[in-house]
């Protein structure tokens, strides 16, 4: 496999990893938050699959977190020394591919954060604040 299409198949399960956190755990926190618990109910009847992962919720945010993180070792550890050593191999437009990779891992670390806020820290918080 060669590095880009690695650098882009950990940026992908990163993304994928951050949405599903966010789609299993904080999104459905958030919606029954503004009082909307029959969007999460009828969401919940038409993928039942949601209901899985929340209840795995403690190792889908640890497997989440650890391909971010992984994801943030390669792309700013690991290849830029690889760039560095791979003189006779001229790619493309490897600026572009290094600047989407990073808007993507971002975005997932973005999403994965907002996910980790709303599923395990929103509610200690609000519940403080309501005695």
């Amino acid at each position: 496999m060669t590095e880009s299409r690695s650098s882009w198949l950990v940026s992908y399960f990163s993304l994928f990893s951050s949405v599903s956190t966010l789609a299993c755990c904080a999104l459905p926190s958030l919606l029954v938050l503004v009082g909307l618990g029959a969007t999460v109910a009828s969401v919940l009847s038409a993928a039942p699959w949601l209901v899985a992962l929340s209840r795995h919720k403690l190792w889908v945010f640890l497997l989440s977190g650890l391909l971010i993180a992984a994801n943030f070792v390669y792309l700013y550890r690991i290849a830029p020394q690889l760039h560095s050593r791979a003189e006779a191999c001229p790619a493309d437009r490897p600026d572009v591919a290094a600047r989407a990779s990073r808007v993507v891992l971002w975005i997932s670390a973005a999403i994965y954060v907002s996910g980790l806020f709303v599923s395990y820290l929103l509610g200690p918080i609000l519940m403080r604040f309501d005695s």
